[in-house]
């Protein structure tokens, strides 16, 4: 049986009036600007042999995708071509068109009847960690001011302004309900109108940057709800677009942000040399210089619990301690973006307790974990139960089952309509503790660990 015509590809190209042999041509030009050497002998016999079925190899499909894009002065994506299935995830790359890969992430990272094959097939990358060297960072805002509009909208201030009060939105349903609540909304939300303002046209340099900057915000967000959720491999891939559009923005803060959420969920994977690297650049001197003491701290904290994961005990206590100062510097008069009113001294205890208990220090990681508890704010509902649930394995780790008990006792309250797998994994650890004493009839474990089996269906 021969190969299948891609008639979507077909009635793209003859949607441009170009002749197969001047797209080539466009093609080898957009593959240049993303240094794609493998693409720089495509000819029209190429172009020929994709209309005839023939899937090129990556970064092929993105690169033909762009090029139409452009040709067209609309967003075209690999799946509108029929080169990626809409249940497929690529590996992020750096070299990839920052909106494409917005919209082709955002249109397979829904809810549908093909979710658990996508999430099946799609792989947390180490290698994807690998960061560009400053070089590839420094042209990111030219890069993107290039970029012609593929929209006649004009973007206003007001524009932006709603995509960071949705912003704010989404992010405070996340601290209380957990990652998954929610998520398919912000989503969708990001890949269809804030993909479509930045289409459009900008009236001003300041504007097209606030946008971008806003839009890289939301991806963030979309990147940790799903790091939260369990969902690593769509995590990382809305995490490396953040940091892209972060970078496209000129806002380098917001940039270290990203890669500081890159480095803690390197850490809970079990990647501390990546971790420590990852950490390592969002500290870098434009992204830490220019960030307030309060996002100064969390990016510290994050690099400490990556040095201790690392088994770097010195760096890491010292990293801490610097995390304390930038935290005790922060005050009420900063001008501090939205994204850090959740770290409080509570976030810098729990982060604390957590290196700690790396180290190996469980007395001082107990101290820790019992702080956070005791300062948290109740609408950080999500956090607050993951706490909890690390603060009781660290009490049944020194041998303080009772303890434990009570403590998780009080997870379990707090988890109550929350929806995180890190809050999951917390009640799976429960139930580990407590495996060698559940069969005692009656006992406050056999109790607890029938409430944690319940738990398990919920969270």
């Amino acid at each position: 049986m021969g190969r299948a015509r891609n008639v979507k590809l077909a009635a793209a190209i003859a949607q441009t009036g170009l002749s197969q042999a001047r797209l080539a041509a466009r093609v080898v030009s957009v593959a240049a600007e993303h240094e794609a050497d493998e693409l720089a002998g495509v000819g029209q016999s190429h172009i020929a042999k994709w209309v005839s079925g023939v899937v090129p190899e990556p970064p092929g499909p993105r690169i033909l995708a762009e090029t139409l894009s452009r040709s067209l002065s609309r967003l075209v994506t690999p799946a509108d071509i029929g080169l990626t299935a809409d249940n497929e995830i690529e590996p992020p790359t750096w070299s990839d068109d920052t909106l494409t890969a917005l919209v082709t992430l955002g249109s397979t990272d829904m809810v549908d009847i093909d979710r658990r094959r996508l999430l099946a097939n799609s792989v947390y990358s180490v290698a994807a960690l690998a960061l560009p060297e400053d070089a590839w960072f420094e042209p990111a805002l030219d890069r993107a001011r290039a970029r012609k509009p593929l929209s006649s909208y004009v973007v206003t201030a007001q524009d932006v302004e709603d995509v960071r009060e949705m912003t704010a939105i989404f992010s405070r349903r996340d601290q209380k309900r957990g990652g998954r609540a929610g998520r398919t909304a912000l989503v969708a939300y990001l890949r269809t109108d804030v993909a479509e303002l930045l289409r459009g046209r900008f009236p001003s340099e300041s504007t097209r940057r606030e946008m971008t900057s806003a839009a890289a915000e939301l991806a963030y967000l979309a990147g940790w709800t799903g790091f939260d959720g369990g969902e690593h491999a769509i995590a990382q891939y809305w995490l490396t677009i953040a940091t892209k559009l972060a970078e496209e923005a000129g806002d380098a803060p917001l940039a270290g942000h990203a890669l500081r959420a890159m480095a803690h969920q390197a850490v809970d994977l079990g990647h501390p040399q990546q971790a420590v690297r990852l950490a390592e650049a969002s500290l870098s001197s434009r992204r830490y210089a220019h960030a307030c003491w309060r996002e100064r701290s969390l990016l510290t904290v994050v690099h400490a619990r990556g040095l201790a994961a690392a088994g770097e005990k010195k760096a890491a206590v010292a990293a801490l301690l610097r995390a304390e100062q930038d935290l005790g510097r922060a005050s009420d008069r900063d001008d501090e973006p939205n994204r850090v009113f959740f770290y409080t001294e509570a976030s810098l205890a729990h982060e604390t307790a957590a290196t700690l208990r790396d180290l190996g220090d469980l007395p001082g990681a107990e101290a820790q974990f019992t702080r956070s508890v005791r300062t948290r704010r109740a609408q950080f509902a999500r956090t607050h139960s993951v706490t909890l649930g690390y603060l009781g394995a660290v009490q049944a780790q020194q041998g303080h089952l009772d303890m434990a008990c009570d403590t998780w006792s009080k997870a379990l309250d707090a988890m109550t309509g929350v929806q995180s797998e890190r809050a999951r994994e917390t009640v799976v650890q429960m139930r580990r503790s407590l495996s060698p004493f559940r069969n005692r009839a009656g006992s406050h474990a056999e109790e607890l660990d029938a409430r944690a089996r319940s738990m398990l269906n919920q969270v």
